[in-house]
């Protein structure tokens, strides 16, 4: 009888088995390789340009910075100006009003009354002078109110002192600036 060894062919078998699976194995390993390889070169790709974004996004941010600050800048400027137009507005309506106020109250002081004191405190007036009679005080206030300039004339004190060996009435009084409305000018003069 004829024997046939079936060991060897066993063996080159198991042989080629184990060949054919550490084939397999490394053309796995490799393609593990291969795709993280590429995941790497992805990853470091997308980290990349995500930091120039940022550093894209980081210069956008100094130089809005820089707009925000020029425009601050110019608010503050502006600002200034409107303070200043503020202020030479104001100055113009008060180069007129006391040369206004000052000529009303001219034209109100009757003969024989002479103004000692003129002080304003705000829209509040002080008047202070002396007259012959307190009849011309009494015109002098209606004037006064019949004046555009004043409003609400208020005596304080009339009383009579000796000056220079003449007996005059020394009064005091009180008025508020501007006009009551819709109301024209009635200044009267007493006659001398």
């Amino acid at each position: 009888m004829i024997k046939i060894n079936l060991l060897l062919v066993r063996e080159t078998r198991q042989k080629e088995s184990v060949k054919q699976q550490f084939s397999i194995l490394l053309l796995f390993l490799a393609i593990t390789v291969v795709i993280m390889g590429g995941i790497q070169w992805f990853m470091v790709s997308s980290i990349n340009f995500t930091k120039g974004s940022i550093t894209r996004a980081e210069g956008e941010i100094s130089q809005l910075k820089a707009k925000i600050g020029q425009i601050d800048n110019i608010k503050k400027l502006q600002a200034e100006v409107r303070k200043k137009l503020d202020v030479l507005k104001q100055l113009r309506a008060d180069k007129s009003g006391p040369v206004k106020r000052l000529a009303a109250l001219s034209d109100a002081v009757p003969d024989k009354v002479w103004l000692t004191r003129y002080a304003e405190a705000g829209d509040g007036i002080s008047i202070s002078g002396t007259a012959f009679s307190e009849a011309l005080i009494a015109d002098f206030m209606r004037n006064l109110e019949a004046s555009r300039q004043f409003h609400q004339v208020e005596l304080l004190v009339s009383e009579q002192v000796d000056l220079s060996g003449v007996k005059v009435k020394r009064f005091d009084l009180t008025c508020k600036l501007g006009a009551r409305r819709n109301e024209e000018p009635k200044i009267q003069r007493p006659p001398t």
